[in-house]
């Protein structure tokens, strides 16, 4: 008999907004969401940033493990599941909170990268590595994914002290690169897809236009 995998109900954000910003290494996520922080808070939003892995204590400590270069030997699998762990605790604790104080929360990664990174490019499973990021959240989904796209021969090139993972062979973020492009063809309302070979402000402007104009008034 062959299982199918489990229907998991998906719930929005509100009262809050909830934007994450995904891409392979180096696409300038942490510069976009602090330039998106300061324009939104100049509007009179409340504003929650959060990364992944991270933003609990527990969360941080799942961290050292995912990206520490002395891991190396981690499975794909321990990979996959470390992830929606740390994903789960940090949901709990720091997302739904401040989403249901209405505030607007800002993430440096979410279940999106799971399934580009282990459920595409480490051949997991799409469906079966996005089912479990759903179950880990509750069936938590953003209201925006901003996908700063960029050839990854560039963004490696602005790495300067790899991670684990960041020391993978090229090939592997060529394949997490394509993955997002996919993610985002299959959701366009839930995707905006920037071209981060543009200048930083002129990124910003983009994607600041698309937040004000999903907020609430």
């Amino acid at each position: 008999m062959t299982a199918s995998l489990p229907d998991i109900p998906l719930r929005s954000a509100g009262p809050g907004f909830f934007v994450t910003f995904e891409g392979g290494e180096g696409v300038g996520k942490s510069t976009q969401i602090e330039l998106l922080k300061a324009e939104l808070i100049k509007i009179g939003k409340t504003v929650v940033t959060t990364r992944e892995p991270g933003g609990t204590t527990a969360a941080e400590a799942i961290r050292l493990v995912l990206l520490g270069n002395q891991y190396q030997d981690l499975s794909d699998r321990s990979e996959a599941l470390l992830f929606a762990a740390a994903r789960a605790d940090v949901v709990k604790n720091v997302i739904d909170p401040a989403l249901a104080a209405g505030s607007v929360v800002l993430a440096d990664r979410y279940l999106d990268s799971s399934v580009a990174y282990q459920g595409i490019a480490r051949n997991l499973g799409e469906l079966e590595v996005k089912a479990l990021s759903l179950w880990a959240t509750r069936g938590l989904l953003p209201d925006l994914t901003v996908v700063l796209d960029l050839d990854p021969t560039i963004g490696m090139s602005r790495v300067k002290q790899p991670d684990r993972l960041e020391s993978l062979a090229i090939e592997f973020h060529i394949k997490v690169r394509a993955a997002f492009l996919h993610l985002a063809h299959l959701e366009p309302t839930r995707f905006l897809v920037v071209d981060a070979s543009q200048s930083t402000q002129e990124i910003s402007e983009l994607i600041f236009a698309k937040v004000k104009s999903r907020l609430t008034p």
